[in-house]
């Protein structure tokens, strides 16, 4: 659903009226009421005062939908324009137009969360960062680059490794994620039990506050004593505080020789076991698992080769690098115990970068095969050390509660980041299926906040789990929120009605 500022017609969407008067003002969701020459004045005033041209304002309706979703499906987009600044300076503009009209802003990057966090579903507008994604100045003794927020993830990969370095936050969306979207949600994926969150490679920031102040965060120093990190802050902000601009990011040494095992179990604490047997002995680059569910979906579409001649319950992919013998020799005798202790029941190990690329298939391709079955996704995390029994609690409350429910697990079990996927039942409407796993979801993060986890590991809060934020952070601690917001924001601009409420 998209709002036409130039039609008079009322549209609503998930029961909220969206109105459109004569005299040219919408009401959204009762959050916002805007004029239409409020947005049309604010438009004008950035064309005639801040050197924006045509291009970098779009206020037609594929472009509003366009820009004014992510990969979410539970809310309909509804922005008042698209704008596409060049500069740090263009940004502040738009920031402190938006302060003195009282119109809301939503920063978009790739848009390719899963927590709603760019979504513009009440009248906002969007401030896209396409046009801000050159990377900068290189410095080799360093291992430092300067990037604008806009350059796409895989873009940023290609050039360290122009330079032998490496980037190593990677995940199935690098193609299309921007940088500054990777900041705000302080982004994992597949290399976290090696190389951390976004947050370890980020070594200074630019941001234009929700104030409309410029501000140069750290710039780039490994030691800098001297006071508060805001730096930090605006991690994981999700665009709540204001909008990063540029960033200065860490590269790393380019791994050798990477090699790749698919292992197969019957129980899920024989997975617990590999992972301790490898760890205690091998460096490891990644330790993803998933399960039966995700094979046999995997399988049926066709893309990838099935790993062994049998079925197991359980599925580890595990990568190392090995660059001397013994090494590889190392790992050989670690997998021989496992599978002599009979955790293993079967293995596969790849012998070309090909090879490696093929198995790391059978994980990477799982959201994409499931996707056909209008998967309830949740991803969260706990303690590796609870990650078995809280996986066994979550599969008997679906299963006690939903026997028609099939559950689709895997993730990167080596942080403990877990990705839960119930498939839509085929004969059930999509409708009522979200309605239940609702129902669901209750019961997941009581067992989330039981162990001391997160509802979100990886994909931001948003407004899709903002309603759950209480399970895993207290009232206390999102009041301090709220009154760090108030300092940075104090007009209540930036991605209003994400995280949480004011």
């Amino acid at each position: 659903m998209v709002v036409d500022r130039h039609a008079n017609k009322v549209l609503s969407a998930h029961g909220a009226a969206y109105i459109l008067l004569n005299e040219g003002t919408y009401l959204v969701s009762d959050l916002i009421s805007i004029s239409a020459p409020t947005i049309d004045s604010l438009i004008s005033t950035l064309q005639d005062n801040h050197n924006f041209d045509p291009s970098q304002i779009k206020t037609d309706a594929e472009s509003l939908e366009h820009w004014g979703k992510d990969w979410t499906k539970h809310f309909a987009p509804a922005a008042a324009a698209i704008v596409f600044p060049k500069t740090t300076e263009q940004v502040q503009s738009i920031v402190l137009l938006a302060n003195e009209y009282n119109v809301v802003l939503t920063p978009s990057g790739g848009r390719t969360g899963l927590s709603a966090g760019a979504v513009a579903a009440n009248g906002e507008i969007v401030v896209s960062m396409d046009k801000m994604n050159q990377i900068g100045t290189f410095y080799p003794a360093d291992r430092i680059v300067e990037i604008e927020a806009g350059v796409i993830t895989e873009q940023l990969q290609q050039f360290a490794e122009s330079k032998d370095l490496y980037y190593p936050v990677d995940f199935a969306s690098a193609g299309s994620s921007q940088m500054g979207g990777n900041i705000g949600t302080n982004a994992g994926g597949i290399k976290v039990i090696r190389y951390g969150m976004t947050r370890q490679w980020i070594m200074g920031l630019t941001v234009v506050t929700g104030k409309g102040d410029i501000l140069q965060l750290n710039r780039g120093m490994v030691k800098n004593a001297t006071g508060y990190d805001l730096r930090q802050l605006f991690i994981g902000s999700e665009g709540t505080l204001g909008l990063v601009t540029h960033a200065q990011i860490k590269l790393e040494r380019q791994p050798q020789d990477l090699n790749v095992m698919v292992l197969g179990m019957d129980n899920f604490s024989d997975v617990m076991n590999v992972l301790s047997a490898f760890q205690a002995q091998i460096d490891l680059t990644a330790f993803e698992f998933f399960d039966e569910v995700a094979i046999d979906k995997l399988m049926a579409h066709g893309q990838v080769q099935e790993p062994f001649e049998s079925r197991t319950k359980f599925y580890t992919l595990l990568e190392f690098e090995a660059p001397y013998e013994p090494i590889m020799e190392k790992a050989m005798a670690i997998f021989e115990h496992c599978m002599e202790e009979g955790w293993v029941v079967d293995g596969v190990m790849s012998q070309s970068l090909s090879q490696a690329a093929e198995l790391w298939k059978l994980r990477e391709y799982i959201s994409e095969t499931i996707s056909v079955f209008t998967p309830y996704k949740n991803d969260v995390s706990v303690l590796i050390s609870h990650v078995p029994e809280f996986i066994k609690e979550i599969d008997d409350i679906v299963s006690s509660n939903y026997p028609d429910f099939e559950v689709c697990w895997f993730g990167h079990i080596g942080d403990g980041n877990l990705h839960l996927n119930i498939l839509k039942p085929e004969n059930m409407s999509k409708d009522d299926f979200f309605a239940e796993c609702q129902v669901v979801n209750k019961h997941v993060f009581e067992t989330v906040q039981k162990y001391g986890g997160s509802v979100s590991a990886e994909h931001g809060v948003g407004m899709t789990k903002k309603p759950y934020l209480q399970y895993s952070r207290s009232e206390t601690e999102i009041n301090y929120l709220r009154e760090v917001k108030k300092v940075f924001d104090p007009n209540n601009i930036m991605n209003r009605g994400k995280i949480f409420d004011m």
